[in-house]
Parts: structure tokens; C-alpha cells; sequence
């Protein structure tokens, strides 16, 4: 059945979630009183009203978010790190079967999914009354002005790479700058810390890791200006010469595969195995030929953190599964 309402029908839920929230303080406290005036004051303090620049234009937002929609799995990331409960979410995009990723499940309990990604149900995004949308133009901009009209709209240039600069722009969005800095900063010690463990582990020399996605089409190796490829970095990791290139990924054939080989090779599979070509690839001579593959050294890690991730706590997922692979404690 389809669920999308008539444009009139649009024009009305959007009209009446603006007039809403023209008024509204937006921070639920009743109008009058020393209510409102607490709640003025908290805002000013807060740093609200305020207005951010983004990739699409600027948002003014008038007083601290409390009911966020995120169309992102690496903005879902983000603002749950930051404590915020999006009130509406979309799944990764290629998790066909629908679905928010398993290792947020406790701090997502009562969000609502208005995906799909790719096509937004902006009527059930209107409904949920927000005063915050956050995305990015490689995803939405087609539909910024829709948005817009919902609620103030943020939107990062692209997603991926750029991972903690986002983060940094939403936690403007939302008022929370020093606990995303915190964040991040804490993150990396780890990952430094990682690194120099593993390190010692290996007699001085870092070993080198490598990145295989298996998707609908061709295999993938994430290469530098990848999430991964950032985290991999942290931590000190080398790469093997074809990904050690300043892009995001690098498209093989099965008889291409022994570009993946490295000392340690992470291997992720995006959503429905029986729609990629992993055990094609796996079953030839070339990949069985592999280094890693004769050394044990090949291991399987969650394709929601390891790439729709995109944020502090899914790279707090990847230390764990790299300090396993190179056998050694994960950092605390």
C-alpha cells in the first residue's frame, strides 16, 4: 500500500508543523511564567538562538534541539553519541531487509523509521513534529527545500571521509561542540594507544591491513579517503600499495583480488551475501592464494560499523574487531 500522502495533504501536514512551531518555544515548557523565562534563560546560555552554515545554505535555529530526525546511518551515529533519542531515523542503505544497525538497538528504542534513504517519507518526518533535520547533499539535496520547510535543516556536504568534521558540524547544530570534541579527542587516544600495542606486538613494524566489501556488483577494497581508511589511519596502520591511494574505493574482479592482500584483511559483506559475488571470489584460486587467506589472517567484521557506521561509537567497534585481529587487548 502506499503510504504517501496527496501534495495537498503535504501542504497541510507541513503548514501546520510550521505554525507549530512558531508557537512554540520549542523546548516543551508552558508559555508565561517564570516556566518560560527559565527556559529563555537556558537557551541564551546554551548559546540559542544561533545559525549555522552548511553545505546548503544556513539553518537558524532558535533554541537547543530536542526532537531531531537523522537520514543517515553515520548522523544516527552521531547524535546518539551526543545522547540525543532521534525521534526519526533511516536504515543504511543497503540494508535491503530494513532495519536500524544492532549495535545502537539500546539507544534507539523509540525512534521511528521514516526511511526509505533514498525517498524519505516527509509526511511521517512532519508528523513527528521535529525541530531538527540533519543529512547531508550527497543524500538529500533534492530534497532540502522539503525538508527546510519541516523543520531547520543541516546539511554536510557528503558522508564517509569527512566523518569527524561532521560530527563537528551537527554537534553545532545541536549545541553540543565540547562534547563531540571530547569525543573525538578521547577516540583517537585509543586508537593511538591501539596502535602502539599492536606495534610492540609486531616486533617494531606495523603490519598491513587491508579492506574487502562485497556488495552487488564489484568487490571493493576501501582505500585512504574512506571511513575505514580514516579509522585504519588512527590507529597506524599500513595499507597495501593498490589502497594506499587517496580515494574511496577501488573496484576489482575476482581476478583482481590479490590487490586485497595485507597481513590483516577485514572482510565485510553489505547486507544479502546471495546478491554479491563472495563466494565466487573466495572459491578461486586467487583469493586462496592469498597471503592472509594461508595465514589465517582473513576476518569477517559487521558491515554497519565497519562501513554505514560513519561515526565515534562505530569506530569504537573497529578497534575492538582490529586489537582481536592483531592479538592484542582493546583499548579501554
Amino acid at each position: 500500500m502506499n503510504r504517501r500522502l496527496p501534495v495537498t495533504a503535504l501542504a497541510v501536514a507541513l503548514s501546520t508543523t510550521l505554525l507549530a512551531a512558531c508557537g512554540s518555544n520549542g523546548d516543551g515548557a508552558k508559555s508565561g511564567g517564570d516556566s518560560a523565562s527559565s527556559s529563555a534563560s537556558a537557551g541564551t546560555a546554551a548559546g540559542f538562538p544561533r545559525s549555522v552554515k552548511h553545505a546548503a545554505g544556513t539553518a537558524e535555529i532558535k533554541s537547543a534541539p530536542k526532537r531531531v530526525v537523522v537520514l543517515d546511518s553515520g548522523e544516527l551515529d552521531d547524535v546518539t553519541l551526543l545522547g540525543i533519542t532521534p525521534v526519526g531515523a533511516v536504515s543504511p542503505h543497503m540494508k535491503t531487509e530494513g532495519g536500524f544497525p544492532n549495535y545502537l538497538k539500546d539507544k534507539i528504542k523509540d525512534t521511528k523509521d521514516v526511511g526509505p534513504m533514498n525517498e524519505p517519507n516527509l509526511e511521517l518526518i512532519a508528523s513527528l513534529k521535529p525541530d531538527l533535520i540533519l543529512s547531508s547533499k550527497v543524500r538529500h539535496a533534492k530534497v532540502y527545500s522539503q525538508l527546510n520547510a519541516i523543520a531547520p535543516t543541516v546539511l554536510a556536504e557528503t558522508t564517509g571521509f569527512p566523518w569527524k568534521e561532521n560530527l563537528a558540524l551537527y554537534a553545532q547544530a545541536l549545541g553540543k561542540e565540547d562534547e563531540a570534541k571530547k569525543a573525538v579527542a578521547d577516540y583517537e587516544a585509543r586508537a593511538k594507544k591501539l596502535g602502539e600495542e599492536i606495534k610492540a606486538k609486531y616486533n617494531g613494524t606495523m603490519p598491513t591491513a587491508s579492506v574487502v566489501r562485497f556488495v552487488a556488483g564489484p568487490t571493493r577494497l576501501y582505500a585512504k579517503s574512506s571511513y575505514s581508511g580514516v579509522v585504519l589511519k588512527d590507529v597506524g596502520l599500513g595499507r597495501p600499495a593498490p589502497q594506499d591511494v587517496d580515494q574511496n574505493i577501488v573496484e576489482v574482479s575476482a581476478e583482481q583480488i590479490n590487490q586485497a592482500d595485507a597481513d590483516l584483511v577485514f572482510v565485510t559483506t553489505a547486507d544479502d551475501p546471495t546478491k554479491t559475488k563472495e563466494s565466487e571470489v573466495q572459491q578461486t584460486p586467487v583469493w586462496q592464494g592469498l597471503n592472509a587467506v594461508k595465514n589465517g589472517k582473513v576476518f569477517n567484521v559487521p558491515d554497519e560499523t565497519w562501513m554505514s557506521g560513519i561515526g565515534v561509537q562505530a569506530a569504537d567497534a573497529m578497534l575492538v574487531d582490529i586489537a582481536k585481529a592483531a592479538g592484542v587487548d582493546a583499548p579501554k
